[in-house]
């Protein structure tokens, strides 16, 4: 009987010291985990040129190719271009260009009769337009890597050719690559749709130009 008491007045007396002990220790612990953080939010900040990041947004580009005038063969075109660039996506183009109509099959079989002077012979064009980019990469080896872009353009502008100025609705498509932050080169090709009544009676004509050119970011 005694010493069965003796076990439970011990068996009492441990409780009595260990459960004030556990619960400091569980608050010190809490308070411990409420003021340090358990990840130390300190990150080493990377510094940064903002002179490095390029914003230039014009492109001034020069282009030389071939235009096929309806009914008067392929001649040669040469012109420029200025470009604002919206954003990675969309660009508004300023192009204007220019060449020497050749001879309309009539006039070459007809032994001399010559339906425009020379001076009406020459054509040039101006036309406002809006693109689109699809932007991608273009892979020249494993190691070198250029961005480059596939873009639509639909515009609107005057052709100036046998005597008179005609509205054109330019509708084209062209590939360029980046070769570096100022640096261009692209391939485009157009349609310039106009009216004209040389031959007698006025229809729409389909003028297609091929081009390759080179083009500064400033």
């Amino acid at each position: 009987m005694d010493t069965r008491f003796f076990s439970l007045f011990l068996a009492t007396l441990s409780l009595t010291l260990i459960l004030p002990a556990t619960a400091i220790a569980n608050d010190n612990t809490a308070q411990i985990t409420a003021n340090e953080p358990v990840v130390d939010p300190k990150i080493a900040r990377r510094m940064v040129d903002e002179s490095l990041i390029d914003v230039d947004d014009f492109e001034f580009g020069v282009f030389a190719g071939i235009i096929n005038i309806e009914d008067f063969g392929s001649n040669s075109l040469q012109g420029a271009s200025l470009s604002y660039h919206i954003n990675e996506n969309f660009f508004s183009k300023i192009s204007y260009g220019q060449a020497t109509a050749g001879q309309t099959s009539f006039e070459r079989l007809s032994g001399g009769s010559q339906l425009l002077t020379p001076e009406q012979r020459e054509l040039s064009y101006y036309d406002v337009s809006m693109g689109y980019n699809l932007n991608g990469e273009t892979f020249i080896s494993k190691s070198t890597v250029f961005n480059s872009s596939t873009y639509l353009m639909l515009g609107v502008g005057s052709t100036k050719f046998a005597g008179d100025n005609r509205f054109t609705v330019n509708v084209g498509a062209g590939y360029r690559i980046i070769l570096s932050d100022y640096f261009i080169v692209h391939l485009d090709m157009s349609d310039h749709i106009f009216d004209n009544e040389i031959l007698g009676s006025e229809n729409t004509t389909h003028n297609l130009s091929f081009t390759a050119g080179l083009s500064l970011f400033f």
